[in-house]
């Protein structure tokens, strides 16, 4: 698996109704800045923030990854909103059987207003 797959398995996931596929995409302590102006921290937090999420059944479409920046272990993903607003970025991390997992997931950057 390379980072860029963590997007794609996130929405594939995520339309299935799949909380907990979700949620397996992230590190134990990886913390999710979600809802808007918050933070949600770690696997089972993430997990029980998607069930409530996907409870609504919301579909969601892929959007074209942005390059993926590595360094070592670490990378940077983010890929741009259809809607044009803001901007998507996680850091991943490879872990020891090779796969990515999410570190940290900012979903949605608000440009400041003036």
């Amino acid at each position: 698996m390379r980072p860029e797959d963590l997007t794609r398995l996130f929405v594939e996931r995520s339309n299935a109704g799949d909380a907990a596929g979700v949620a397996a995409l992230y590190e134990e302590d990886a913390v999710l800045a979600y809802p808007p102006g918050e933070r949600t921290v770690g696997r089972e937090a993430i997990r029980a923030l998607w069930e409530k999420v996907l409870a609504d059944r919301p579909r969601f479409e892929p959007e074209p990854p942005l390059p993926t920046l590595v360094s070592g272990d670490i990378a940077l993903t983010s890929t741009p909103p259809r809607d044009g607003a803001g901007a998507r970025a996680q850091v991943a991390r490879r872990q020891s059987d090779g796969s990515w997992l999410r570190v940290l997931d900012q979903p949605e950057f608000v440009r400041p207003t003036d």
